[in-house]
């Protein structure tokens, strides 16, 4: 995935139904979405195309993740949200 694909998925990741949501998928973009693979972009724009309701539950904790979603780049979305909010 090119720079300019890279942008607009970070761009949508700021840009979420609420502003908890932009937080968390925002910063993880910043992070990280240069350094992601094109599965794992992939998978961040499946997430993205999620209701954001439903990923919010995921990251707090309120409900589990479906089967089809868990995926190392979940993990690694729960692991920063928790990171970012630790110290």
């Amino acid at each position: 995935m090119d720079k300019a694909e890279r942008r607009k998925l970070k761009f949508r990741a700021w840009r979420r139904g609420f502003r908890e949501m932009d937080l968390l998928m925002g910063s993880f973009a910043d992070a990280h979405i240069d350094d992601l693979s094109d599965a794992d972009l992939a998978e961040f724009e499946r997430l993205l195309a999620t209701p954001d309701w439903e990923v919010f539950a995921w990251l707090m904790g309120q409900k589990p993740v479906p089967d089809n979603y868990k995926s190392p780049l979940l993990d690694q979305i729960l692991s920063f949200r928790y990171e970012a909010h630790s110290g």
